[in-house]
């Protein structure tokens, strides 16, 4: 049995009943990451070091008969959260030799749970991507086919789970950040509603946008993990004073009577036919499961990307100036203080968060803020106000998480409009700040695989991983693998 293979359930039974320890857990990983990292490059930063430290911590835990859901077991954290005393880059070179002198909420409360801390993934510098390709040290690849980009920016998070080099993860959701890499390399990957789960630690991006959730190989795992980092914290103002319910126990219930809206905007020219297919498929499984259809409209979807793209640049450009060389982070020397800046940034920063800044500057610009930002504050609560129209008749939305599958590394890079549309179904989830998951619901011919997202209300995760767990567990697309070797990757079902 190869215990890197195996999910945190799985895992959690067997170390309870003392059958396998942390450190045969934790060395199977690590001799995974051996066998595979130098062609998938999911990660940033190993810690192997640490990972044994906590992992003997925790078997003392489990000798102690101490048993929580994540005790002893072995993660990734994507490299935008803050690791105390451990390098957090946000794969940009301006944060390449920073060390946070703090724990994020999120990685306390898994320390707290005594998860062992593989190591930091890469993603698209300070979450500005779709393909994890704007790195700011390298390009990760899809464990599907290392040819093709694993999606983004949480795509380090992804692949590392998708080839058994972790047994779960972190990832960080500003536009579709989780689920779009998810469904390109067949992992389950839910962001919760806005509000959720702390912000705090995790470097900003866009304020209003960005929500932190969990990646892992099956529907139950995400839920063993919600219940971990999920509930409100004084540290982060945003955070919601709600107490979290037990996303596990939701999951035992069928769907019988759920409402199922299928909203016509979302099934649209362009989209690859395999992914509409699957998608089709699936929803005719949930009705096979009980659920009703409802066909439904959000009608300003057109509207999400654009909205999206002005509300995002502008937050992140204000979020970014704290990066000038001065406080933390590179420095580069000019002959005044002026240079320093210019120089520093011009050189610490990539192509693509550039781009961004400028566009998010100009939009927040003395005489066009009313006409670009003020506008598209005003879209998105047309965007949120179709959300909670349509959840008047329906319980959850069911749509693509992704138009295609993976494409091929260096595809859409010289067209940044391409690739923006990429995210064209995950970003009025986070407009509107509801949670939404992915998880696998087949293969195109190439074998390549495909997410189904589905979207809920304000804070009923619960729904949303009741049927994504009905519909998991009614079909074997979560039981792939795909198989690294010295040539293509191919898909093996799991033994």
């Amino acid at each position: 049995m190869e215990l890197h293979t195996l999910g945190i359930t799985e895992l959690r039974e067997l170390l309870d009943k003392r059958e396998i320890s942390v450190r045969d857990v934790v060395d199977s990983v690590y001799k995974r990451i051996e066998a595979v990292e130098g062609r998938v490059r999911a990660f940033v930063t190993l810690t192997k070091e640490k990972a044994f430290e906590m992992a003997a911590e925790a078997q003392k835990r489990i000798d102690g008969k101490t048993t929580m859901p994540l005790l002893g077991i072995p993660m990734a954290i994507k490299d935008n959260m803050c690791t105390k005393g451990i390098r957090t880059t946000c794969s940009s070179k301006i944060l390449g030799n920073f060390s946070p002198p703090y724990e994020s909420t999120v990685t306390d409360k898994l320390i707290a749970q005594g998860y062992v801390l593989i190591g930091k993934t890469n993603l698209d510098e300070f979450a500005m991507g779709s393909s994890t390709e704007n790195s700011g040290f390298h390009t990760t690849r899809n464990p599907w086919d290392l040819e093709r980009i694993p999606g983004g920016s949480s795509g380090g998070s992804t692949a590392a789970v998708a080839a058994d080099e972790c047994i779960a993860a972190l990832g960080s959701d500003t536009g579709g950040s989780i689920r779009q890499p998810a469904a390109l390399c067949g992992v389950v990957g839910l962001k919760p509603t806005y509000g959720r789960v702390s912000r705090y630690g995790l470097v900003a991006f866009a304020s209003s946008l960005d929500q932190i959730g969990p990646i892992t190989k099956n529907v139950r795992d995400a839920a063993n993990l919600m219940n971990a980092i999920s509930g409100h914290d004084p540290f982060d103002s945003t955070s919601a004073p709600l107490a979290p319910p037990d996303f596990p126990s939701a999951l035992d219930r069928d769907i019988k009577g759920l409402k199922v809206g299928i909203p016509k905007e979302y099934f649209i020219e362009g989209m690859d036919p395999a992914v509409d297919s699957s998608v089709k498929a699936a929803v005719s499984q949930l009705e096979s499961l009980g659920a009703s259809i409802v066909e439904i409209s959000l009608p300003h979807t057109d509207y999400a990307v654009a909205t999206y793209y002005l509300l995002a640049t502008s937050e992140a450009s204000s979020n970014l100036a704290r990066y000038d060389g001065v406080k933390y982070g590179v420095r580069e020397q000019g002959k005044d203080l002026s240079e320093m800046y210019m120089k520093t940034r011009a050189r610490g920063f990539g192509a693509e968060v550039k781009r961004r800044i400028m566009l998010g500057t100009y939009a927040l610009s003395s005489g066009y803020y009313e006409a670009y930002y003020k506008k598209a504050q005003q879209v998105r609560s047309l965007i949120k106000r179709d959300f909670e129209e349509a959840f008047r008749s329906t319980d959850i939305i069911a749509t693509p998480t992704s138009p295609t599958a993976a494409f091929r590394v260096g595809e859409k890079a010289d067209d940044p409009l391409q690739m923006y549309l990429s995210d064209i179904f995950t970003i009025s989830v986070n407009l509107a700040g509801v949670p939404g998951i992915s998880l696998p619901c087949g293969f195109t011919a190439g074998g390549l695989p495909i997410g189904l997202q589905l979207i809920g209300k304000h804070f009923d995760e619960a729904t949303v991983l009741r049927a994504a767990y009905a519909y998991e567990q009614s079909t074997e697309w979560h039981t792939r693998r795909p198989k690294l070797d010295a040539g293509a990757c191919r898909w093996t079902m799991k033994q």
